[in-house]
């Protein structure tokens, strides 16, 4: 479980996360939904350690993030942001070799490249392993990023919009292979998506977040209601109950 306990971070006057107050269960699919600027990428990175709060606690598997050692944490809780900087000259296998750094400390044995493989054919990234990340779509070294993070073998992978130059097909299959990540491999997945039906269709819990704060935390059929989503999104949603579940329509 990950449990966050009064974390704020303040920006400016104007800008303010928290304080947030939230007990993330473990195991699953659960997708930080909210407007721009509601705080959900600062969220995830105060979690993942990337950002450091000014108050409160958070915990991941009663580890405190805040006093556990970087190596440590590194092998229980792997995330992906946005913004990815790393060398175009790299291929896909050596760019998800960075996921096994916390172990192979940048000497890869048998171990780490049996991850290494088993990432890239999780992400059907076969084909492309030997390719320079500047020879791929913009879509196939997303993938490749969110492979890097799964070959950590983390029980918990955070991802801030890992959806991002993804079109239709290769969005769905995304999130049916992290479905996957989490039913299979029994990891715990957090993430960060604008788009609110792919949070009713795959996630098992949504938070819903708006001003830098918690508005709702619960299952996609408590999430995903006309008047709950209209007050988040701050325009006119209606749901629509379908055989696969609800649907938000906000056009």
């Amino acid at each position: 479980m990950i449990s966050i306990d009064n974390v704020s971070k303040t920006y400016s006057a104007e800008t303010t996360i928290g304080p947030v107050s939230l007990d993330i269960p473990a195991g699953g699919v659960t997708a930080l939904v909210g407007p721009n600027g509601a705080g959900k990428s600062t969220l995830l990175t105060m979690i993942g350690r990337l950002q450091k709060p000014d108050t409160g606690t958070i915990t991941v598997g009663n580890m405190d993030v805040a006093s556990t050692p970087s190596g440590e944490v590194a092998k229980h809780l792997s995330i992906l942001r946005q913004e990815n900087h790393f060398v175009t000259r790299l291929t896909v296998r050596q760019l998800v070799g960075f996921g096994r750094y916390p172990y192979s400390h940048g000497r890869l044995n048998v171990e780490d490249e049996k991850y290494i493989s088993e990432a890239i054919d999780f992400l059907n990234l076969t084909e492309f392993e030997n390719r320079y990340l500047d020879q791929l779509s913009g879509g196939q070294r997303q993938r490749a990023y969110v492979a890097m993070v799964l070959a950590q073998n983390t029980e918990y992978v955070l991802l801030d919009e890992p959806l991002n130059n993804l079109d239709m097909k290769h969005s769905v299959q995304m999130m049916k292979q992290l479905r996957r990540a989490c039913d299979e491999l029994g990891r715990t997945v957090i993430i960060v998506l604008h788009d609110i039906n792919f949070a009713a269709r795959y996630a098992d819990h949504i938070c819903a977040m708006t001003n830098g704060g918690v508005n709702v935390f619960g299952t996609p059929q408590e999430v995903i209601q006309d008047d709950v989503l209209t007050s988040i999104f701050g325009t006119d949603v209606q749901v629509l109950e379908t055989e696969y579940g609800p649907l938000a329509n906000y056009f």
